[in-house]
């Protein structure tokens, strides 16, 4: 089915991360994520609900899973996620939505 495919991941640093290291990752982010083909409407969020304890969070939307797949297979996003997500973020939540 090619329903419309909503991706969130919510994420802290590794403690001591902060300042410019935390913009930098951010900054990263976006410039890299948002190149790969599918990629749709995709934002860098502070978390603010006293709720939970995440920092951070990307949505990111996409035609459908496929692109989502292709996205997830992509060499720019597996190479940001060694590069960067694996050393820098210290947990994280995946949650994906089809409309």
């Amino acid at each position: 089915m090619n329903t419309p495919y909503h991706h969130q991941v919510i994420f802290c640093l590794k403690a001591g991360t902060s300042g410019p290291a935390v913009e930098a990752f951010l900054t990263d982010a976006q410039r890299i994520l948002t190149t790969i083909p599918g990629v749709r409407n995709f934002q860098v969020l502070k978390q603010v609900s006293p709720k939970n304890d995440y920092d951070f969070g990307f949505i990111m939307e996409f035609a459908h899973r496929g692109d989502y797949r292709a996205y997830d297979a992509h060499p720019d996003h597996t190479a940001f996620v060694q590069g960067r997500w694996v050393p820098e973020v210290s947990r994280f939540l995946e949650i994906d939505f089809e409309s």
